[in-house]
């Protein structure tokens, strides 16, 4: 063979190891990205799924503890009556036993001002009691329930708010001075409504609370035992001949009734 020939091929073999070892170093470079690329990736995709678990167990936890609210069949009744008495026209069973376990007190005083009844000074009927209050107290739903009226009665209530609740009892909230909530609005027992006041026909700052099951106004202290903050028993029994009449079990009065 030539020199030539021996050079050119010299020189050809050193051209085409060059070639390789740059496309070896290139493709080894581009594995390393690859693979770090792709730990990146998977590290993203394990922290995706840790959220999507996280948010599933959110869920769970929501769904499993979380209260609904209840059907809507009850906010059906003079739901857009306006009035404070929507069940003037419907058939109101003789007898009807009321959960009241779930409950919250209206007021942070447990002092009542006015009783329930006929009232001789005024000439009429009281539906409710008077709570203390001063100007601006939280006034706070009795139990879960969906909000049907807030509204203003210059020569009654005043600015008042009545809630229907779930267990078919309704609560009216009066003379307030601001309210905190708005008609058709849910809410849950203890959720702010509204801050007490000295609107209407009223002579000082309190709360007027009503309970009623459609349209009678149940007296109050039949239901809650205010000077304990409490109820006096889970359920309470309505019946058209004893509503009107409060209950008290505290041991004075008991041993009282017993002489």
């Amino acid at each position: 063979m030539s020199l030539r020939k021996i050079v050119s091929a010299g020189i050809i073999a050193a051209a085409s190891l060059v070639v390789w070892s740059s496309a070896t170093a290139q493709n080894l470079q581009s594995v390393s990205n690859y693979r770090k690329a792709h730990a990146a990736l998977l590290a993203k995709q394990s922290r995706i799924q840790d959220q999507i678990r996280l948010e599933e167990a959110q869920k769970y936890a929501h769904d499993l503890y979380e209260e609904v609210e209840p059907e809507p069949d009850i906010y059906n009744e003079g739901w857009e009556s306006g009035m404070v008495n929507p069940y003037k026209n419907a058939k109101v069973p003789n007898s009807r036993v009321i959960n009241v376990r779930q409950y919250r007190m209206p007021v942070k005083s447990n002092v009542v001002t006015s009783h329930y009844g006929f009232r001789p000074k005024f000439g009429r009927y009281h539906k409710g009691v008077d709570l203390r209050a001063a100007m601006g107290d939280t006034v706070r739903a009795a139990f879960d329930g969906k909000v049907r009226l807030t509204k203003y009665e210059r020569g009654g209530f005043g600015f008042y708010v009545i809630v229907r609740h779930a267990n078919g009892l309704e609560t009216v909230y009066g003379h307030l001075s601001r309210f905190l909530v708005h008609p058709n609005q849910y809410v849950k027992a203890g959720t702010p409504i509204a801050l007490s006041g000295n609107t209407g026909r009223s002579f000082g700052p309190h709360l007027h609370f009503e309970t009623r099951f459609m349209g009678y106004a149940i007296n109050p202290e039949a239901i809650f035992d205010f000077a304990n903050r409490t109820t006096h028993t889970d359920s309470y029994t309505f019946n058209k001949s004893t509503y009107t009449e409060a209950r008290d079990y505290t041991p004075k009065s008991y041993s009282a009734s017993k002489r």
